[in-house]
């Protein structure tokens, strides 16, 4: 189901745009609140619209259209509509009807376009299965509307109303009150006059009032019976997360960002990200933008993804943190079975961390000992290539070739053997690709050759170098590279941080070639970007180089406190199963092909020089002249303006220098790509083509 969500905005802030009423169980009286604050809030001019999506029996909608005066027909108030008192899941299918959410979706969209603030009535409670899949609470945190609960007053109401509080919270929903109706008779006992008060200690949310029993559903009698007895001033509140400026100022007092220059960031008002749901992010204002790097490559299967939010909240009860140095624990366990079982053939073991270049310093260090530990003290190189990254601890940044970052830094790193490999697009004259890159192995082989005694371990990122600017491998380098290791005798590590779960239509980087690494690094989508969470693989041969007696001190002296923390593995648990379940990789083949088929667009502009795809990486390079490969000066800053026009259409990119990096969720259907590579292209034409140098 493709959830689609709109760049909407709320510049006033006054009132929500929508809100959903949800009942603690059925017959509570959904309806006739929703049809009370309708008129209550009409009365202080404000134009409701309301939207009953799924029925079941009854004639909800019809009140709803005669009460509140509605102006659209009944079946946009109630798009779907079964005969039968059953639940939804079973109601719409025994009469062959398929629920479509996504035209309640746009049903609801339409309606906000003309009132103020539209009145969205539930059937039954939160946890009610509107489809086999899909609740009534995915629904609500799907239209991004704030919650209204409607309780009965008797007895039974206290346990309902505060788990139906407790799973709202749970899922990020605000909820704006609680009404009572009084469905009984008027005299009210002991729970009906205390019930109230105790929700209201207990959960924290506001009382809204209690509806009298009314002789007749009409505005003359609502407003006579209920203008005192509701309090609507909850209703109608700014909510807190909207304060924009608050943020904006605490933000340029405190925070200093990583890879931001913060002379230019105290400058201009940040954008303040406060939501987030499925492919869509969104502001403090209220705005959403469709998230075209994944959170900065980590986001997998869409942001609040209910089977990671679950496990969450699961582990979350169970246990929080528990070390593993000396101590285990279930989620840490079961997820390193995990690893293995997708992992490339013959790693066996699992070391935790909590980054791409903690995984990364632990793979050379573990590769720097085992020699040590064998015996072969001579082993102590690492090679790596000239335009690789690694990370940016200083271990990472030792095997790191890209001198924008890492130059300041190499008074502090250790020394390495670095070996030239192509960006083929900037190949020397006369060079073309593939045959340049094998022929850069040539380097590589020879450097083997002379110095395999001395070398422990070459480190690549297989296929796609990610950092610097997408470059793209030709089919057979990757494997080259690992014969090359097995003939010489020196370990082979693969950094997947960037292109592993997915990113390259294979689970793995190296499952393209078949690859078999001594040591496999993987962070960022580890845990579908939830948690902090990485793990160094290794084989059992590397492993058993470490287990000697304990007075020989070979024991691999590395470790963090958070290491295998229990919330990052339920959620990279969680993140694996959705793999399988939703069956991920198998459907990415048809959006690979139409991202392929849509990008060949982008070389008619005039100031892209190439289109660089592997899977769901891909790198746009702009270019000043586009004959002599001429680079755009740093200063132009034209990466980041083409990455500010994109903003501004709706759509979050962040490029690497002057390469527009497009790396959506796995999860992102073909119409949001489509969205995606459109916004993409106007903005490239617009800075590039129109624009001309920044003044």
């Amino acid at each position: 189901m493709d959830r689609v969500r709109k760049r909407i905005s709320d510049p006033t802030g006054e009132y929500p745009k929508g809100i959903f009423i949800t009942g603690t169980d059925t017959g509570v009286g959904k309806t006739v609140s929703a049809i009370v604050l309708g008129v209550l809030l009409r009365e202080r001019g404000i134009d409701v619209g309301a939207l009953k999506p799924v029925q079941c029996s009854g004639d909800d909608a019809r009140l709803l259209k005669k009460s509140l005066n509605l102006p659209e027909p009944i079946g946009h108030i109630n798009p779907f509509f079964a005969r039968r008192p059953l639940s939804p899941h079973i109601a719409f299918p025994r009469e062959k009807i398929r629920i479509d959410i996504h035209k309640i979706i746009q049903a609801y969209e339409s309606m906000r376009k003309n009132h103020d603030l539209v009145l969205v009535e539930g059937a039954g409670g939160l946890l009610v299965p509107i489809t086999e899949n899909y609740s009534m609470i995915d629904l609500v945190s799907d239209l991004g509307c704030d919650l209204i609960i409607v309780s009965r007053l008797g007895l039974g109401t206290i346990n309902h109303t505060l788990l139906t509080i407790e799973h709202a919270r749970r899922r990020g929903i605000f909820i704006r009150g609680i009404v009572f109706n009084q469905a009984g008779p008027r005299r009210r006992g002991i729970p009906e006059r205390t019930n109230p008060g105790i929700i209201a200690k207990l959960g924290k949310v506001p009382i809204l009032g209690v509806i009298p029993r009314l002789n007749k559903i009409h505005p003359a009698e609502i407003l006579k019976r209920c203008r005192s007895s509701i309090n609507l001033k909850p209703v109608l509140t700014k909510t807190a997360g909207r304060q924009n400026k608050k943020w904006t100022e605490w933000d340029k007092k405190y925070l200093w960002h990583p890879f931001t220059q913060m002379r230019d960031w105290l400058k201009e008002d940040p954008l303040i990200i406060d939501e987030a749901k499925g492919c869509y992010l969104k502001d403090t204002n209220g705005n959403f933008y469709l998230d075209g790097v994944s959170s900065l490559w980590v986001n997998i299967h869409g942001h609040r993804h209910p089977a990671i939010d679950s496990a969450l909240c699961a582990q979350a009860n169970r246990l929080g943190h528990s070390t593993l140095l000396g101590l285990s624990h279930p989620p840490a366990i079961a997820l390193a079975k995990e690893l293995i079982a997708i992992a490339p053939q013959g790693l066996k073991k699992v070391f935790y961390s909590d980054s791409g270049s903690t995984a990364v310093e632990i793979a050379l260090k573990i590769s720097y000992q085992y020699w040590q530990n064998s015996g072969r003290t001579q082993k102590t190189e690492i090679v790596h290539l000239a335009n690789a990254y690694h990370g940016d601890t200083l271990g990472s940044v030792s095997v790191g070739g890209m001198d924008l970052f890492h130059k300041v830094y190499r008074g502090l790193t250790f020394p390495t053997r670095k070996v030239n490999f192509p960006d083929c697009y900037r190949a020397p004259e006369g060079k073309r690709y593939p045959a340049y890159a094998f022929e850069c192995l040539e380097g590589l082989e020879k450097l083997f050759k002379k110095s395999h005694g001395s070398i422990a371990s070459l480190i690549v990122e297989p296929i796609v170098q990610a950092a610097a600017g997408m470059i793209v491998w030709p089919g057979g380098v990757l494997k080259r590279m690992e014969r090359l290791c097995r003939a010489y005798d020196i370990l082979f590590i693969t950094d997947e941080v960037a292109t592993g779960f997915g990113r390259t239509g294979k689970m793995f980087a190296c499952d393209h070639e078949n690859i078999r690494p001594d040591l496999l690094c993987l962070a960022k989508g580890i845990t579908g970007g939830y948690l902090p969470l990485a793990a160094t693989l290794t084989t059992q041969k590397v492993f058993d180089g470490f287990l000697r007696d304990y007075k020989e001190q070979k024991t691999f002296f590395h470790g963090h406190t958070y290491t295998g923390n229990p919330l990052a593995c339920a959620a990279a648990l969680a993140n694996l199963k959705i793999f399988r379940e939703e069956r991920t990789l198998e459907k990415l083949g048809a959006k690979i092909k139409f991202l392929r088929n849509r990008l060949h667009r982008f070389a008619t502009l005039s100031h892209v020089g190439d289109i660089r795809q592997k899977g769901f990486m891909v790198g746009i390079e702009l270019v000043e002249d586009k004959g002599k490969k001429l680079a755009y000066p740093w200063e132009d800053k034209m990466g980041v303006r083409v990455c500010q026009e994109t903003r501004k259409r709706g759509v979050i990119l962040r490029p690497l220098g002057n390469v527009i990096v497009l790396l959506p969720p796995l999860s992102m259907s073909v119409e949001q790509l489509g969205t995606l590579l459109q916004v993409t292209y106007d903005a490239i034409k617009e800075i590039t083509e129109r624009r001309g140098p920044q003044a």
